[in-house]
């Protein structure tokens, strides 16, 4: 599989200099021998021979020399520099044909094209973009020199991939008009693998959990999809530094790591890496002292001490309170702060002292706040994002604050802010906030598949980020076989000043049962809402709107009794006028692979008007609990409940439904809950869902995040109008699954094992989709 080429590639070791320093001496020596060819006289006129493509007003602006001026050897030398820096020509002369200065030139063959052969690992686009980079691209003058350094960084490029054998041909062909082919062919071979790791000098742990920290191993059957086999420098340095910490966080305080030796067979495809520590003494923390101007406010500081006396030393602890430290001066407008912990050890007793030592330095305020990079985002899209102001005190707790509001808008890949002093005003800093725009845009016309939906296809249109306002707007149209919508939808998360978010919907939906008795009848939704949100802290917004809804029961062959009963009574057509007030929070670490935090969502319905007359609410609670590196415990529950109003009973279009991926694994999507006297499933106004997962690393993954397996159990149901919820009638399963992050989509397959199951209920062990949480 072809992979884009680093962003820095050839970029840093590519250079003109070494071409234009080959040019100057060569002019030098031109210069010479012209001075003494040619003595000096007036110039009347000027005359170029040589050229074919390049225009003589370029050779003319070059040059130092002008008509009416007298010629002589240094002002002959520099025009000759002059011409040879422009790098458009192999051979410069000057000859005198009575007062007439002639500037004989030999141009460089230009590329015609840049093309690559065999190279399978990275992509040609980016290689050409590479080039394009640095000069060797369609229309250039051909260089040696740089096509040779173009080669040789090719060649390591591979290296850092482990393809120690890759072999790098440049050709040069020669076509019509002083024209070169430049091609590039590349005999790849075998990557290296890494056949062995060992790390002498351990005592106090094993060999095989020391690597199992490391990203990079011996490989294993799924080698072919993580790479986790192949040698990288860089990826060496990332495990080292994991095997520091590991020892650093359990008191080894001395810990060292010698040396690492890295080795390559003869044939370049094994690699052995050794690696030397010294793991010294563990140490045990005797006690912590506060040391230097604390403001006064010594109690508020020793509260962020994380460093417990008693307990085994802990780098990480240490960070972390030194950390705390600086940012906690940073809230009080102090943005030099110093604090550095500094051990006293007793190594008689093996014991250490901590010793934070604080000065504050001086305090500041911002005078201006800069937005850089932002070549189509608005300033004012990222400067209303900042809690800090400029002419305010530097406050270190809003600048991150800041930094984060600005990294969730999802418009950039970096977010970077800097602190800058301002020259000969000691008292005052400038913040400069870096930002690398990406794409906001897409069009997706893409397939899906599931065990339940079966076949779906789907096309959308959306713009995060409209002409750079940071409005939002999205077609969303998808054609699954069970459920299928039209969504128009634009957000304007500015409405107002103070962050109140306005969004527009237009919606057109329809849903069948998950199982097909043989009829086509449908429910057929459509409508349009409008909502705002209200920002009522940094992590939690409230949601309210209203909208209007027309709802249709489109009548087939076994319908369910119940469709049939609530259209007698009122109608197969119903309106409503639904008030919607919701609430969210969200501090997980990733939306798609998360680790740690929690997610908290409530949507409530209240119809206030038209035929349907209905409150309806829901409340999902997610709560992720990271047990080590690898390992994470996951939870999730699900409350639903809704209740007709003005004596009608609940509409049998707002049912929730149970059983599938999203809910109970191990029964049919679905199928959960009360059924009518044809069997087929109607859901209904009360709903409950527990969910249990510990997520593991796929077998032969390594630590790679994007492929997970995870064991589960899940237990709930559906429960009628005027039935209770009882815990004895819930379903429950157990099972296995994997999670993988595909090119696609999240996709979750499981493989459940009904453990409560009464009788009637459809099972169904194996189901997998895409794009489905829990």
């Amino acid at each position: 599989m072809a992979v884009a080429a680093p962003a820095s590639f050839m970029k840093t070791h590519i250079h003109r200099f070494g071409v234009r320093t080959a040019s100057a001496v060569a002019a030098m020596i031109f210069a010479a021998q012209a001075a003494w060819a040619l003595e000096p006289f007036k110039v009347q006129d000027i005359r170029v021979e040589g050229l074919q493509r390049v225009e003589p007003g370029t050779v003319f602006a070059s040059m130092p020399l002008r008509v009416g001026e007298e010629y002589n050897d240094e002002k002959g030398a520099a025009a000759i520099r002059a011409l040879f820096g422009l790098g458009l020509f192999t051979d410069v002369r000057l000859e005198a044909n009575g007062d007439v200065l002639v500037v004989v030139v030999q141009e460089r063959p230009t590329i015609a094209d840049v093309n690559f052969a065999g190279t399978r690992e990275f992509d040609k686009e980016a290689l050409r973009k590479s080039m394009r980079d640095v000069g060797l691209t369609d229309g250039r003058p051909y260089d040696k020199a740089l096509a040779d350094r173009a080669e040789q960084e090719l060649k390591r490029q591979y290296i850092n991939k482990s393809f120690y054998g890759a072999e790098v041909v440049t050709t040069v062909t020669p076509v019509e008009r002083n024209r070169v082919n430049l091609t590039f062919t590349v005999v790849e071979g075998e990557p290296a693998r890494i056949k062995d790791i060992r790390i002498v000098g351990n005592k106090a742990f094993s060999e095989s959990s020391l690597r199992d920290l490391f990203d990079q191993d011996t490989g294993g059957w799924l080698s072919w999809y993580t790479k986790s086999d192949r040698y990288s420098r860089a990826k060496l340095n990332a495990d080292l530094e994991a095997l520091r910490s590991y020892y650093l966080q359990r008191g080894y305080l001395e810990f060292r790591i010698d040396s690492t030796q890295v080795a390559i067979s003869p044939d370049k495809q094994d690699i052995s890496i050794a690696i030397n520590v010294t793991e010294g003494d563990p140490y045990v923390v005797s006690g912590v002292k506060l040391e230097g101007n604390y403001l006064e406010r010594e109690d508020e500081f020793k509260s962020l001490v994380t460093i417990r006396p008693g307990e085994p030393y802990n780098a990480d602890q240490v960070a972390q309170t030194t950390k705390a430290f600086s940012e906690h001066f940073g809230n009080f407008g102090f943005a030099f702060a110093r604090v550095e912990a500094v051990p006293e050890i007793d190594r008689t007793n093996n014991r250490v002292a901590l010793v934070l030592q604080a000065e504050p330095s001086r305090r500041a305020y911002v005078r201006r706040i800069q937005v850089a990079g932002n070549n189509r985002t608005r300033d004012e899209v990222v400067r209303r994002e900042f809690r800090q102001f400029e002419a305010s005190w530097y406050d270190g707790e809003k600048i991150r604050l800041s930094r984060d509001r600005v990294d969730r808008l999802g418009y950039f890949t970096d977010v970077n802010i800097e602190t800058q002093e301002v020259p000969g005003a000691p008292d005052q800093v400038d913040v400069v906030v870096s930002v690398n725009e990406k794409p906001t845009g897409s069009l997706q016309l893409g397939a899906g598949f599931s065990s339940a939906e079966k076949v779906s296809l789907s096309f959308a249109v959306k713009q995060e980020n409209v002409f750079g306002s940071g409005n939002y707007l999205g077609i969303d149209v998808n054609t699954s076989k069970y459920k299928r919508t039209f969504v128009f939808s634009t957000t304007n998360p500015y409405f107002t000043a103070d962050g109140i978010s306005r969004t527009f919907d237009l919606y057109y939906r329809t849903d069948k049962p998950y199982e097909d008795q043989g009829g086509n009848y449908e429910l057929v939704t459509t409508g349009a809402s409008m909502r705002f949100g209200i920002p009522f802290s940094e992590t939690d917004t409230v949601f309210f709107g209203g909208g209007l809804e027309r709802s249709q029961i489109k009548p087939g062959t076994n319908i369910p009794a119940a469709y049939l009963a609530y259209a007698d009574r009122f109608g197969y057509t119903s309106t409503s006028v639904p008030l919607t007030v919701g609430w969210t929070r969200d501090d997980r670490d990733s939306a798609l692979a998360p680790n740690s935090g929690r997610y908290q969502r409530l949507n409530s319905e209240w119809s206030v008007a038209g035929d349907a007359r209905y409150v309806r609410a829901n409340y999902q609670y997610q709560q992720y609990v990271p047990l080590n590196k690898k390992f994470t415990l996951a939870f999730n529950g699900e409350v639903g409940l809704g209740k007709g109003m003005n004596g009608r009973p609940f509409p049998v279009f707002k049912n929730f439904y149970s059983g599938g991926l999203g809910s109970v694994r191990g029964f049919d999507q679905g199928t959960l809950g009360p059924r009518d006297v044809t069997g087929a499933s109607l859901g209904g106004p009360k709903k409950v869902t527990l969910n249990a997962e510990l997520i593991t690393p796929f077998p032969g993954a390594g630590n790679d995040r994007t492929l997970r397996m995870f064991t589960f159990v899940d237990v709930g149901n559906v429960y009628g109008d005027e039935e209770k919820v009882r815990f004895g009638e819930m379903r429950a399963s157990v099972g296995l699954g994997l999670s993988w992050i595909s090119p696609l989509g999240p996709l979750r397959l499981a493989y459940a094992h009904p453990v409560r199951k009464f009788a009637g209920d459809r099972i169904q062990k194996l189901q997998f989709q895409i794009g489905t949480s829990f």
